[in-house]
């Protein structure tokens, strides 16, 4: 298991979530991720995203200019 990082920060709606899924598809099960945005939208969309997928949110921060938001790979990275 390990721990990543994905910048996602300037990138509108969709492509948070698009990024997140070609990087998740490279990962391992157990493997983390902390996905750094700056799109409000994805505070939204990305956690939806993991449970459609069978993904699991660990943490969400939003510190007013950044939004990390910390996805486990659980589901089927295929």
């Amino acid at each position: 298991m390990s721990h990543h990082t994905l910048d996602a920060t300037r990138l509108l709606c969709p492509l948070p979530v698009i990024r997140t899924q070609n990087f998740v598809a490279t990962l391992n099960r157990g493997d983390t991720v902390d996905v750094i945005c700056t799109d409000p939208g994805a505070k939204n969309d990305i956690p939806a995203w993991s449970r459609i997928n069978g993904h699991e949110i660990i943490n969400t921060k939003d510190d007013g200019n950044n939004i990390v938001i910390t996805v486990k790979v659980v589901g089927s990275s295929d």
